[in-house]
């Protein structure tokens, strides 16, 4: 199983990105919308992270539940998957959601139903995997 992200627009507000898994045989087998922070030449708390390969792990928390944590970020910690729909909701971290829309009017997307993404990311995802990030 690999997975990706392929950020498709960047802004000096947030970064919008497609997250597909692929099987063994690299055919697509879900996909879904990613939101981050604009790039910021990966400053703490303001920016999305570096494009590069990275692990990713299963991890619980009390204020998120079920999410994933990528490991090993250049200069950087805790830095999750977890449920976001407006990028104002993130320091850093990604968000996965059904679509890309203004929800609130702002003029900024944000991503749909970012918990129920989540989870059915989490069920189909095993407790390690790779994640590539890429423009």
């Amino acid at each position: 199983m690999r997975i990706s992200i392929k950020r498709i627009d960047y802004s000096d507000k947030q970064t919008l990105g497609i997250l597909t898994v692929y099987d063994k045989l690299n055919f697509p087998l879900w996909e879904c919308r990613t939101l981050e922070l604009p790039w910021k030449e990966n400053q703490k708390r303001v920016s999305c992270i570096p494009t590069g390969e990275y692990k990713v792990v299963k991890r619980q928390s009390e204020k998120y539940k079920n999410h994933f944590h990528i490991l090993d970020v250049p200069n950087r910690s805790y830095i999750l998957i977890h449920p976001a729909n407006y990028v104002r909701q993130l320091l850093g971290c990604i968000a996965v959601g059904w679509e890309h829309t203004d929800i609130d009017g702002d003029g900024l997307r944000d991503v749909t139903s970012s918990k129920a993404c989540l989870k059915r990311l989490y069920e189909i995802t095993p407790d390690k995997f790779e994640l590539e990030i890429c423009d």
